[in-house]
């Protein structure tokens, strides 16, 4: 079926939004490869048509958005990754202090409002309907709420399976998209990354059900779990590792409680391969928040395995996923919701993993330099290249220790004489 499109003019024309906005509107749009780019470039080309737009960002890896744009837009997200970063350094960028959970939550209660929305579908399905293609998450929410929806359809936005899908009738300006879906190469991970990659995946057996976090790291964790049997998958987000797991044969979700048969994510954020994938595939679907990061649907997954990272770790467990060098670079995130599961789940594993070091810098820390993102009770299994250390039902004392145990041998000396202190 071919769509039915409005106001598209020349294929190199950008379509003109301004009709449907108004000023002091907040705009959202899909994060990460789920970017609809045509009308994002409409609206920073056609900016100055308006005093002031307010952004609800995600996360950016188009680069769409810069500084210099702040002439016309102001700037809000839950995150400073990706592009985003360029506006937090520049001072642009105010954020959502929330874990990913609550935000569908402040969407339905318009603490926070979007007026309009801007989305990339997919050519229509057989039963007419466009799909959200890379991304539900959010947006499944956000689209309940808006008084204006805008979308670019393009034949390369896989047809995925889920919650939401979009008749005609409720889109109300329906474009053509002048290039194809933003892409995402699987990131190849440091010698480093393996060796914790390496670690992590020691740690878990056949059956878990898997929740990964960006970076290279859990995509390299994923990759080394290709002979196991019968994992699950149920995360916010899911790269191109899933499709290798599959393909080997380790993933099969036939072991979920729920969702038996199917992975569960919120985002695709990937390559091409994993579109291909995607598209119309049954066991593979997309969900909104309230799926992909609830407590009740998350600990009712036997062995639910969370892997996470952190910028820095304290040696009491607390981890800070926010802000280094006092710059907002990540972000609350999944981590404190999926953690929370993982220690309620039967047989589940709450795992955080990161490198050592940053530069000569210690990321295991006697006092954290940022906040709190995720709290001590939290804490599960911390993991380094240089080993593991399991917080589970250990004091401070002995969760000291351990986390002085994984820290990078030149910085141990020193987080002994502070550990001394601390308590």
């Amino acid at each position: 079926m071919t769509p039915t499109l409005d106001n598209c003019g020349d294929v190199h024309t950008l379509p003109d939004l301004t009709p449907w906005l108004r000023d002091g509107d907040t705009i959202m749009w899909g994060q990460a490869c789920a970017e609809p780019r045509t009308l994002t470039r409409a609206l920073v080309a056609q900016r100055s048509a308006f005093r002031r737009l307010n952004l609800l960002l995600g996360i950016d890896v188009g680069g769409t958005l810069q500084p210099a744009h702040a002439d016309h837009f102001s700037f809000l997200s839950y995150c400073g990754a990706g592009g985003n970063r360029a506006l937090a350094q520049a001072g642009l960028l105010d954020i959502l202090p929330s874990p990913y959970s609550l935000l569908q939550r402040d969407l339905a209660r318009r603490n926070v409002r979007v007026d309009v929305v801007l989305l990339q579908v997919s050519a229509p399905d057989r039963d007419g309907r466009y799909r959200l293609g890379h991304a539900y998450d959010l947006l499944a929410e956000a689209l309940r709420h808006a008084r204006v929806v805008i979308a670019e359809v393009h034949p390369a936005v896989p047809r995925t399976r889920g919650t939401c899908a979009l008749r005609r009738e409720q889109i109300d300006l329906l474009v053509p998209a002048q290039e194809a879906p933003l892409e995402m190469t699987p990131p190849v991970p440091s010698a480093i990354e393996e060796q914790i990659a390496h670690h992590v995946a020691s740690l878990i057996e056949d059956r878990a059900t898997l929740q990964v976090g960006l970076g290279g790291v859990a995509e390299a964790t994923l990759r080394l779990l290709c002979d196991r049997r019968g994992l699950g998958f149920h995360s916010g987000i899911a790269g191109d590792a899933l499709v290798d797991l599959v393909e080997a044969g380790a993933l099969t979700n036939a072991f979920k409680r729920r969702d038996t048969g199917v992975s569960v994510a919120g985002l695709l954020m990937g390559s091409r391969r994993l579109s291909r994938f995607a598209d119309d595939n049954p066991a593979l679907e997309l969900r909104g928040t309230q799926d992909t990061h609830g407590a009740e649907v998350l600990r009712a997954l036997p062995r639910f395995t969370a892997i996470n990272s952190a910028i820095e770790v304290d040696l009491t467990g607390q981890a800070n996923a926010e802000v280094a060098n006092s710059m907002y670079l990540g972000a609350v995130g999944g981590a404190p919701d999926f953690l929370r599961a993982a220690h309620a789940s039967e047989g589940g594993l709450p795992i955080i993993a990161l490198r050592a070091t940053a530069g000569t810098r210690s990321r295991i820390v006697a006092s954290l330099s940022g906040p709190v993102s995720t709290a001590r009770c939290d804490a599960g299994v911390m993991v380094t290249e240089h080993g593991i250390a399991d917080l589970r039902g250990c004091g401070l004392a002995q969760r000291m220790r351990r986390m002085i145990a994984i820290a990078a041998p030149e910085h141990r000396e020193e987080l002994e004489r502070k550990a001394s202190t601390l308590f």
